[in-house]
């Protein structure tokens, strides 16, 4: 097809040669083109739109196009008076030939980002350089290519007001990598609207999934695979996109670090035919990866597996998947619909991507009740937050304590990179603080001796400036069982966080921060880092 489309152009150039009574040259016949570089600069060529086809000392053949001007002509013979000048007509893919051999594409070098220059001002100047010479599909695919590598969570594209700030999210922290122009940014966003299904002219934020394979300019093939995030703002529309990993291997209970303790909790509640299961914690925090681990290690063949999402993260065989847009009005899209649908399709396991209102929550939690393991995330900063959100949700309900059976929350927080880490005795001030924390924990879990208490701080190296490499979750988790099913069952209007934090503590939980702090003293993580995530 677009062989036939150059011959008619070439028919098309020769008829109005002879209209205008110019030679005419079909240059897609010249098995080699003389080039003569002396004569013309690119730029003068690009502007007139004239190429030197043959010279020599007594003679120079140009070739014009439909758009060159008299004018120019004119001016080359007056300025080659030695030679005898004549011009023919070529067309305009002959002349786009002409100059990728008179100015060849520039070969584009895709720097590959490394932990130990994320974040400076050499990377960002090299990223930047790359992504303003490539081409929208590539610097969507390079961005995500470098991300994965880096184990970033995120990719944000941020609107300043004079450029657009693009940083990875690697093990929690925010590194800026590259600026670029709005003029490419809008190539780029016009790229990711496409594939993700959203539009780049409204005024509120969107949700978008990108499943592709992209093959890049090198003849690389990338996998992009990410949940898209837009908002407009005062800049622009800025962008976050969540990756995710296809590996399925990286979805086991294994791979979650969970404590001895931890796992003999998690694997008695999701051996057992029913009840409620929440993972809480904000955007980030590895609930995803924590249900979609469980959802795999339950996944056989005798047992029906369904979800619900908004949108799908990870496709697993064997378990039905199905997704959900929450922007869409109607019963027909809401969560609460198709989890309605999909119980009548008589499922032993069913997870909820996110319990977000009442119609929700009261049907997860029926399920539960009626022969179903339902596994679902719930947005809040602690396990007993996550109660007393719930009774918000759905007002105080004897639901309650006879649906949930576990609550677990979590962060994430780097990790020490072990061959970096470097050791050293904490000051009466920070054993104080470990000692006030440890002090809280509950009977039967082993305290480390703060005299002997030896800590680590993040070391340094040309690979690895920061000292840190992945990351570990910090936990707490609770059974319905013991105080926490005792308080719930009065039916109290208002039970606060802090007492259901109380009655799961004196239930034996160990806090998100005495968690973090046990790991401080195992050379796990920085005391800073724990709070910082933790608080």
């Amino acid at each position: 097809m677009a062989q036939d489309v150059r011959v008619d152009e070439e028919h098309s150039t020769q008829r109005r040669a002879q209209l205008l009574g110019f030679d005419y040259v079909d240059a897609s016949q010249l098995a080699q083109k003389q080039l003569h570089p002396g004569m013309l600069s690119n730029e003068e060529m690009y502007r007139i739109r004239v190429i030197p086809l043959t010279a020599d000392r007594s003679n120079v053949l140009f070739g014009i196009t439909n758009t060159t001007a008299q004018q120019s002509m004119k001016g080359l013979q007056a300025r080659f008076q030695d030679q005898v000048v004549k011009f023919a007509l070529i067309s305009d893919s002959s002349f786009d030939e002409y100059m990728r051999l008179y100015d060849p594409p520039k070969k584009v070098e895709y720097h590959d980002i490394a932990i130990n220059n994320a974040g400076t001002q050499d990377l960002v100047e090299s990223v930047s350089a790359v992504l303003e010479q490539v081409r929208a599909d590539d610097m969507l695919a390079y961005l995500v290519q470098q991300a994965h590598q880096l184990n970033s969570s995120d990719i944000h594209l941020e609107t300043q007001p004079d450029y657009v700030r693009v940083r990875f999210r690697i093990d929690g922290v925010l590194h800026p990598v590259a600026h670029i122009s709005f003029e490419k940014y809008r190539i780029l966003l016009s790229a990711i609207a496409s594939a993700g299904n959203v539009s780049t002219g409204v005024d509120e934020a969107q949700q978008g999934h990108i499943a592709q394979h992209v093959q890049m300019a090198t003849g690389e093939t990338v996998d992009v695979n990410i949940r898209l995030e837009t908002v407009p703002t005062v800049n622009g529309m800025d962008v976050v996109m969540r990756l995710f990993n296809m590996e399925p291997s990286r979805y086991t209970l294994d791979k979650l670090d969970l404590t001895p303790s931890e796992r003999k909790i998690v694997d008695d509640i999701i051996a057992k035919p029913s009840g409620l299961v929440m993972v809480v914690g904000p955007t980030g925090s590895g609930k995803t990866t924590t249900l979609y681990s469980m959802l795999n290690t339950l996944n056989t063949e005798e047992r029906k597996i369904i979800t619900v999402e908004d949108p799908v993260e990870f496709q697993f065989p064997g378990i039905t998947q199905i997704p959900v847009r929450s922007t869409e009005k109607g019963n027909d899209e809401s969560f609460a619909a198709k989890l309605r649908a999909i119980l009548r399709l008589d499922p032993d396991i069913v997870m909820v991507g996110e319990i977000r209102d009442n119609d929700t929550a009261r049907t997860a939690l029926q399920a539960a009740l009626t022969g179903h393991l339902v596994l679902c995330t719930f947005h809040a900063n602690n396990a007993a937050a996550a109660l007393t959100r719930l009774s918000d949700v759905i007002g105080q309900n004897p639901l309650f304590v006879s649906s949930i059976r576990l609550v677990m929350a979590q962060r994430l927080v780097r990790k020490l990179d072990d061959n970096l880490k470097q050791p050293y005795t904490p000051d009466e001030s920070t054993k104080a603080k470990i000692k006030e924390v440890i002090d809280t924990l509950p009977e039967g879990i082993e305290r480390p001796d703060i005299n002997t208490l030896q800590l680590y701080k993040p070391g340094s190296s040309a690979e690895n400036p920061y000292g840190y490499l992945g990351q570990v979750p910090v936990r707490e988790q609770f059974l319905m069982t013991g105080a926490i099913r005792d308080l719930l069952s009065q039916h109290e209007k208002v039970i606060s966080s802090q007492t259901i934090e109380a009655a799961a503590v004196e239930s034996g939980m160990r806090t998100m921060l005495q968690d973090g702090i046990l790991k401080v003293c195992a050379g796990l993580t920085t005391i800073d880092e724990v709070y910082r995530v933790v608080g």
